[in-house]
């Protein structure tokens, strides 16, 4: 069953993105997935990236329009991802979210140094190489927007995930870099997910559970307890504010992180 802002409640005139086309990596499931979804629905022609090609390929059968692509990669191997951006670069796309699971949940004192080799290629290197590959591309098109998902434990560090806070902080800083340094035409943002309905929150959920004895059940409510909203955030309500940083109107936003978490954060 498609979700009702895919139907009922879709934010935008369609077609207010045709013509452009974006890329969106981790689009099998999840935000990347809803993102992927809504893109195509406002018009653009969609290059979907994600380890798993079956789901790719389920995800172009359920896009609005015609000629959307899948890319089957795994970003933590950069020749693969140096090989994508050649691809990329043909394909004239001047959209990229920026988007990848974050690594298992434990205690950052827990965390050998080698355990943040992956994570790091496959969120900053990646997502590195992507921005210098196609930045070239936006500069000659006009027009850009680069969104990055991370998290709100960029502004209050979120327990238990001390190795994906180390990274989060370190993209946003990343991003706020590139925003003072790439063409006027392309923006940089990024958007903060809080507790979303993801398979990520299914698994660190089953993860707090046996480090605590809390069952998942009385985590998830602990969750929905956190955000004056009492729920937790559906991805495509996460997906329509990637959506509207990658429209032309949002070129005067740059460089910032827009929180989509229920209003669970305390900070301003």
């Amino acid at each position: 069953m498609k979700n009702k802002i895919l139907t009922e409640g879709f934010p935008f005139s369609e077609g207010i993105l045709s013509g452009k086309t974006a890329v969106v990596c981790g689009a099998s499931e999840g935000i990347g997935r809803a993102t992927a979804l809504l893109l195509a629905r406002s018009g653009a022609r969609v290059i979907a990236l994600a380890r798993n090609q079956s789901r790719l390929e389920e995800l172009i059968t359920e896009m609005h329009g015609t000629g959307h692509k899948t890319l089957s990669i795994d970003l933590e191997e950069t020749k693969a991802v140096e090989g994508a951006v050649a691809v990329l670069k043909a394909e004239k796309a001047s959209i990229l979210i920026n988007n990848a699971g974050g690594p298992p949940g434990s205690p950052l004192m827990e965390n050998s140094i080698g355990d943040f080799e992956a994570p790091f290629k496959r969120h900053l290197h990646a997502s590195h190489l992507l921005v210098q590959g196609l930045a070239p591309v936006m500069e000659q098109i006009e027009f850009g927007r680069i969104v990055n998902v991370i998290s709100t434990s960029v502004r209050e560090p979120i327990e238990g995930i001390g190795l994906s806070n180390t990274l989060r902080g370190a993209m946003a800083s990343w991003s706020k870099s590139l925003s003072r340094e790439l063409h006027p035409c392309i923006t940089i943002n990024n958007v903060l997910p809080g507790y979303t309905d993801t398979e990520r929150l299914v698994s660190l959920s089953k993860a707090r559970s046996l480090r605590t004895g809390q069952s998942v059940d009385q985590i998830y409510e602990n969750w929905k307890c956190q955000a004056p909203i009492n729920r937790l955030v559906d991805p495509f309500e996460t997906a329509s504010a990637i959506v509207w940083l990658c429209l032309p109107v949002s070129g005067a936003v740059r460089g910032v992180s827009l929180a989509v978490d229920g209003g669970r954060m305390r900070s301003i």
